[in-house]
């Protein structure tokens, strides 16, 4: 009972969350409200069993991305909006596609409920009694895939030299 209650309360935040980012018109409370909706996720990975899959979501998405996507938004200048003859033909444009989008956006939400209602949820098998998978994830990155897992941090390495070696000040009179 605790769990399908933590569940549906993780539920209710990732997806309120999602919805307060749609309809936001302030990028400041959509990114704060990004990070409510990816804490939401990390905590059904971690409900889910996958301790792994929700740490990684909290150190890449909200200690990365997040970060990156608030700084980005904080950082650019708010562009200067000149009022010229063609507003009241865009407004038009933003309406039509507006109703567009309303239109097949809601039939998704159709379909989708439909498949979700008429599923069965049932677990079917055993439950999952392991404590952790980082243990398992760990072993089987340093031993049989260790050649893959070595191959992507040379790429990465490469990657980063690369951009240190474009980002160098070639000019130096400026």
């Amino acid at each position: 009972m605790i769990e399908a209650t933590a569940f549906y309360g993780f539920s209710i935040l990732a997806i309120a969350s999602a919805l307060f980012i749609l309809f936001s018109k302030n990028l400041i409370y959509a990114a704060f409200a990004l990070f409510f909706s990816f804490l939401g996720v990390a905590a059904l990975y971690v409900l889910a069993g996958a301790d792994f899959l929700a740490v990684t979501q909290i150190m890449v998405y909200v200690g990365g991305v997040l970060v990156l996507l608030i700084f980005g938004i904080m950082l650019t200048q708010k562009a200067n909006r000149n009022e010229d003859s063609s507003a009241h033909n865009r407004v038009d444009v933003l309406i039509k596609r507006g109703a567009w989008g309303f239109v097949l956006g809601g039939g998704l939400f159709v379909f989708l409920l439909k498949i979700i209602l008429s599923s069965d949820f049932k677990m079917a098998g055993e439950t999952n009694n392991s404590k952790s998978t980082i243990r398992t994830i760990g072993v089987e990155l340093m031993t049989s895939h260790l050649l893959p897992f070595e191959i992507a941090a040379v790429l990465l390495l490469v990657a980063l030299i690369g951009a240190a070696y474009l980002a160098i000040n070639r000019n130096p009179a400026q």
